[in-house]
């Protein structure tokens, strides 16, 4: 699995919308959708359903809603961040909240960006299409 992105997000109208936007953008990454935290933890280190996974290599990029079922974005993001395999990896927080307080705990956590899903299509077309550019072809990830 090479530069693949994983998407944590539980609303199936938001997960389809950013498929559909980076399909749109030419983003042809693979796309890994886990749909709350835990199967995202699960996901990342090879646990539950996923403990047959091999870990070859960790995702481009996550994108985190906060507001997930069995385990929030914030928890996820604390505890990516304390351990060695996933501590640096870039994580985006995508989310439909504006709350400061979220905002802060989001970076005090350790995430990479905020970004504030747009309500209308097209706008929301166009930030996935800057996190895209940005964090598939722009930025630069230590070796693994």
């Amino acid at each position: 699995m090479e530069k693949y992105i994983l998407l944590v997000e539980d609303n199936s109208n938001d997960e389809l919308l950013t498929l559909r936007a980076f399909k749109k953008n030419n983003i042809m990454n693979e796309i890994v959708v886990t749909r709350d935290g835990q199967e995202a933890l699960d996901f990342l280190f090879c646990e539950g359903e996923y403990e047959q996974r091999q870990q070859k290599s960790n995702p481009q990029v996550i994108l985190l809603d906060i507001n997930l079922p069995k385990i929030d974005g914030l928890e996820v993001l604390r505890r990516l961040r304390e351990n060695e395999k996933t501590s640096l990896i870039p994580v985006v927080i995508m989310t439909t909240s504006d709350e400061q307080e979220d905002i802060l705990s989001s970076y005090k956590l350790g995430a990479n960006s905020y970004v504030r899903k747009p309500v209308d299509f097209e706008k929301f077309m166009d930030a996935v299409k800057q996190l895209g550019l940005y964090w598939l072809v722009l930025n630069q990830l230590p070796e693994q």
